[in-house]
């Protein structure tokens, strides 16, 4: 495993500001705890000739005492000082890196769709990116600082003890190796256990959300005690591998340390048999001991601290890895970057939709603006695909053309709504504008072509908890209503719009579809209810196997 991922270092500036930050307070660190190690030394030099020269028996102080004293002190305070600035810079960095992480893999998903998604846990994903990424204040709050104090620090030490004592350097230089043959054979231990670890949060979170998304229809079934079981043992399961984490982490904290210790007990050992023979002297031996442990210091703490950002290192390689994921586009069409030519008609050439339960195509369409176009088949034929298809959020082959400006994007171009409606907790109104500010006479228009009839104050929850089925998914029409008017989108996908509506509700919305048509829109509508597909200019039935029939209206009447 990489002491520092250089993924990481290329997807976040504030990662990389890090280093370079906690680096120079390093080195600010290491030159204060030289100065320490000088005033010590030349203090105790100087206390013992005053002692010998019979200057203290008066109890004065001698005069070079005191800028001594004043450096010692101006060391500690400046050492205090970058171990501040260290700490705070790095809890700063922790948190920005997520933030950074965070966004760059959710924009990232919302590049490759819902189908780049479904193929993969949910929960895990959501674990990776919210407790998984929180481990990141461990890594970049202790880990990160402490590796670059090492690098920083270790060669500058050596350089001042070689100044001090060669003899001392040299042994330094000899034992040190020691510690990092430990650090790599028990890093290596560690990291299958972390794994291990990482993995077993991952099933915890996935048991627990799936648990609550299904809640309501375990308790229908009377099955919903038996989830607290489950997830009782799995929630034992971590508990009892964060236990063994903990002690490779205490043994391996104690082998760093007696090997430290003993290295610094052979540098002490040769200061004290030269001491005795007279061949160094008083001050370069009090440098050289009070050095030799710091020598070791860094290098000992990056190893324990190593073990303690172990949580950040796994979620942050899982989130890299998504991110590095790049061979796997979600579109092969050529017209959904933010330089697509201007297009006057929706057109689909020879498009193929492939995935592991439904074939669609090959599809050959051309939709004029003010078309109304229905996509009629049973469930499971294809129709949410080719929706997707049209998005530009699923691989397909051919060519497909979204009418609009030339300059902007797809999604620029396309108004969608799902056949789930996804809202958020808030109001009515701010559920219909999303991410917009609400303006009360569209929204009272959008809900009123929805057929809904509340006022856009109204209170909901997440998930649309407040709301029935049917409100919710006229909410989601409502939505897409408004953002069609209000942004002008020349094209409005809507995938099973009234599959939840009666009659009369279903009426109105068709109505407000082809209102939508007759302002000058592409609409393609996903549906299998009669009216819907009644209602439309040209008719797309998909069936099993992928054969596919177009049908114009006049077609029909003929």
């Amino acid at each position: 495993m990489k002491p520092l991922d250089p993924r990481l270092l290329r997807l976040s500036r504030a990662a990389r500001w890090s280093v370079v930050a906690s680096a120079a307070t390093g080195l600010v660190r290491t030159l204060a705890t030289i100065g320490i190690a000088w005033g010590i030394a030349t203090a105790v030099t100087l206390g013992v000739d005053a002692v010998r020269d019979g200057r203290l028996a008066d109890g004065a102080v001698p005069a070079a005492f005191v800028p001594t004293l004043a450096l010692l002190a101006a060391a500690f305070v400046v050492r205090a000082v970058a171990a501040w600035a260290t700490d705070d810079l790095a809890a700063r960095a922790g948190a920005t890196v997520k933030s950074e992480l965070r966004a760059t893999v959710l924009a990232r998903a919302a590049e490759r769709g819902p189908s780049w998604l479904a193929e993969r846990s949910s929960a895990g994903f959501a674990t990776a990116l919210g407790p998984g990424l929180d481990a990141l204040d461990a890594y970049f709050g202790r880990y990160v600082p402490q590796l670059a104090l090492t690098a920083v620090a270790t060669p500058v030490l050596l350089v001042a003890i070689g100044f001090g004592d060669v003899t001392s350097a040299v042994v330094i230089v000899l034992a040190m190796p020691v510690i990092p043959v430990f650090m790599v054979l028990i890093g290596l231990a560690t990291q299958a256990l972390q794994r291990r670890q990482s993995d077993a949060l991952t099933r915890l979170g996935s048991a627990f959300t799936e648990a609550v998304e299904g809640l309501a229809t375990l308790k229908v079934f009377g099955r919903a005690r038996r989830q607290v079981g489950r997830i009782g043992t799995v929630t034992d399961e971590y508990r009892r591998g964060t236990i063994g984490v903990l002690r490779l982490s205490f043994v391996s904290g104690f082998a760093l340390e007696l090997a430290a210790s003993l290295s610094v007990a052979l540098v002490a050992v040769s200061i004290g048999v030269r001491l005795v023979d007279g061949s160094l002297g008083l001050g370069a031996a009090m440098f050289v001991l009070v050095l030799a442990p710091e020598a070791f210091a860094p290098l000992r703490q990056v190893g324990a601290d190593f073990h303690a950002a172990q949580d950040g290192v796994e979620a942050s390689a899982a989130v890299l890895d998504v991110l590095d994921d790049r061979g796997r586009d979600t579109s092969t069409s050529a017209d959904t970057s933010d330089t697509a030519a201007a297009a006057s008609d929706l057109v689909l050439e020879g498009v193929v939709v492939r995935r592991p339960d439904v074939v669609v195509g090959p599809l050959d369409l051309r939709a004029a603006p003010g078309t109304v176009v229905a996509l009629a088949g049973p469930s499971g034929s294809g129709k949410s695909s080719l929706v997707a298809a049209i998005r530009g959020v699923l691989a397909h082959d051919g060519a497909v053309t979204v009418p609009g400006p030339a300059g902007a994007s797809r999604a620029e171009r396309t108004t969608w709504a799902d056949q789930r409606a996804r809202l958020v907790r808030g109001t009515v109104a701010e559920n219909v504008a999303l991410h917009t500010r609400p303006d009360d006479h569209d929204v009272r228009r959008a809900l009123g072509e929805a057929g809904l009839g509340v006022e856009p104050s109204l209170p909901v929850g997440p998930g649309g908890a407040g709301l029935s089925g049917g409100q919710a998914q006229r909410v989601a029409v409502a939505r897409a209503l408004y953002r069609a008017r209000r942004a002008h989108t020349p094209l409005v996908l809507l995938d099973e719009p009234t599959s939840a509506l009666d009659a009369d509700a279903e009426r109105t919305v068709v109505d407000a579809v082809r209102s939508l048509a007759a302002d000058g829109a592409v609409v393609v509508v996903a549906s299998h209810r009669p009216a819907v597909l009644a209602a439309a200019d040209v008719r797309v039935d998909l069936r099993p196997g992928g054969a596919v029939t177009v049908t114009h209206r006049q077609e029909a009447r003929a």
